[in-house]
């Protein structure tokens, strides 16, 4: 069970920083406030954003939002080696090492000026990872009150429950949307049910405004008339899509563009009819339902 509680839908800081929109401290400030004022309160970070500096920069700029710290959930996760200048990495690899968690949790902690991350996830699987060193760091932190909250990215189910027979694993975070289906097909949000795991869900609006093949076609046809029907954006339509599945998954959004975080709610209070969600995932698939 997850004892932290995050925002129905939550900011992706991804693209914020140099891999990106290369926002300044000023513009990020603003971004924390724009989130916060439209009930986005939790932010996902990860160590290699931006090269290893998103974090830092993000810490900077919600130093100076003065928003009070209980008031706003941080997410990090840490586990890939990305070659870069900020590391003395020589080829790209994962690190589950005792050592090397308790050490990036702490420049995490350090990088976004705060005392403890509400949930700490591992970034990707790893065929050396080891569950009962994992287990050691995870307990050794949440003891210390450095994370509330233990998680993982990317996994499978057999690789989840490799993790939880040694630590209570609280949230996976996988692709998911309506072009990309395949955690509620292959058993995947069937087992966090079963197990208390909260998905999140990172590029929860697919590839159809960002790919033009058939199955986004079909999507986009659509669109127009639940658009219509709705008298609601594609975005927010599909976030409901996302959002209505019995799991319980959290959409994570990496807009900056301020009004489409200013609708974004509107998707936590939109209850598409059962046959528009099917329609939806009809048309992603190119055939009916079997």
């Amino acid at each position: 069970m997850t004892k932290t509680t995050l925002s129905p839908i939550i900011a992706g800081t991804m693209n914020w920083g140099v891999w990106d929109k290369n926002l300044n401290q000023k513009e990020m400030e603003n971004m924390i406030h724009v989130c916060y004022e439209n009930k986005i309160t939790t932010f996902d970070h990860a160590d290699i954003y931006g090269s290893y500096t998103t974090e830092t920069d993000f810490g900077k700029a919600y130093n100076s939002s003065k928003i009070a710290r209980e008031n706003i959930q941080l997410i990090s996760k840490c586990g890939i080696q990305m070659i870069s200048e900020n590391r003395n990495n020589t080829i790209k690899h994962y690190d589950y090492s005792k050592k090397h968690i308790i050490e990036s949790v702490e420049q995490s902690l350090k990088n976004l000026h705060t005392d403890y991350l509400d949930v700490f996830l591992l970034h990707r699987p790893s065929p050396l990872m080891q569950a009962d060193e994992i287990a050691e760091a995870v307990t050794q932190l949440k003891s210390e009150g450095k994370i509330i909250d233990f998680g993982l990215s990317n996994f499978t189910t057999s690789q989840t429950e490799l993790i939880r027979q040694k630590t209570t694993v609280s949230y996976n975070q996988v692709q998911f949307s309506a072009t990309y289906f395949e955690p509620m097909m292959d058993g995947s949000f069937d087992y966090m049910q079963l197990h208390n795991i909260r998905p999140m869900s990172w590029n929860p609006l697919g590839s159809v405004f960002r790919a033009d093949v058939p199955q986004t076609r079909r999507l986009k046809n659509l669109l127009a008339n639940l658009v219509s029907k709705y008298h609601l954006g594609s975005d927010t339509i599909f976030l409901s899509w996302v959002l209505q599945h019995p799991a319980n998954v959290i959409p994570i959004a990496g807009t900056v563009n301020i009004a489409r975080i200013q609708s974004l709610h509107k998707a936590v209070e939109l209850k598409l009819d059962k046959e528009d969600w099917f329609a939806i995932w009809s048309e992603s698939m190119g055939n009916e339902v079997p």
